[in-house]
């Protein structure tokens, strides 16, 4: 499902699982082993990529709704330990949005230093609100982080899809570039941040990324209760389960 690419000291990480790279529960360990396991293997820096026109669609909602209570309390205890180990990446982090990245797909590009966009009919954005899902609260704090609070409420409570052009006017993303070249921009990218003297970058790195580290330095487990108790709501069990259809009939 994670297609590995060396570009000397850079790793591509591509997500391979199709048709919308949706994340499962198999995926969501595997991005977390992944990311772990590069720097260790001598990476220096990470590219995280999708398929083309489709970065990542989010969780993979017609799939978890035949899961049971335990298994998704499983998904969501993973779901955290993946967003503490993309926050805590030793190396700079880029995320190549090649695409479409709703949701979870949003997630996962709040954790890396640089996000770079396709340009096109694109829409990325926390639309959980629109599919009954109250924004989990390290979510949002990762999200108003990066936009500041007014554009995070503006985001989060409305759970809009805004296009990549939008998106780099608030700054959810750094750059746009045509879609046959987002992940070279992304891989370039990496390389200058490994050309650069390591103390340093890497020490400065690690003072200015310290305010993400602290929003994992204490215990989830009261949060991933009430996260888990949210989605067996009979409110939020209905809406999942439209959207599903839905997504069905595409």
């Amino acid at each position: 499902m994670i297609d590995i690419t060396d570009h000397g000291p850079v790793r591509e990480l591509r997500l391979n699982r199709p048709p919308a790279n949706a994340l499962s529960p198999d995926l969501i360990p595997a991005i977390m082993r992944a990311v772990d396991e590069a720097p260790k293997r001598g990476a220096r820096a990470l590219v995280l990529s999708g398929s083309p026109g489709r970065f990542c669609g989010g969780l993979d909602v017609p799939l978890l709704l035949t899961l049971d209570r335990r298994a998704i309390s499983g998904m969501w205890r993973d779901f955290y330990s993946m967003m503490c180990v993309l926050a805590a990446c030793p190396v700079p982090l880029a995320a190549a949005i090649t695409g479409h990245a709703p949701a979870g797909g949003t997630v996962l590009t709040l954790f890396a230093d640089y996000r770079i966009m396709a340009d096109g009919d694109f829409k990325l954005g926390l639309n959980e609100v629109q599919a009954g899902l109250t924004l989990p609260p390290v979510i949002f704090l990762a999200l108003r982080r990066l936009l500041g609070a007014h554009q995070a409420e503006r985001l989060a409570v409305s759970g809009i899809l805004i296009s990549p052009a939008e998106a780099w006017r608030i700054g959810l993303i750094d750059e746009i570039v045509p879609p046959a070249g987002v992940i070279d921009r992304a891989v370039e990218w990496a390389q200058a941040m490994v050309n650069l003297p390591q103390g340093a970058m890497s020490s400065t790195r690690a003072q200015a990324r310290a305010d993400l580290m602290k929003v994992f330095e204490h215990s989830f487990d009261n949060e991933l209760e009430d996260v888990n108790d949210m989605w067996w709501e009979e409110e939020t069990q209905r809406v999942l389960r439209a959207l599903a259809e839905k997504l069905k009939k595409k």
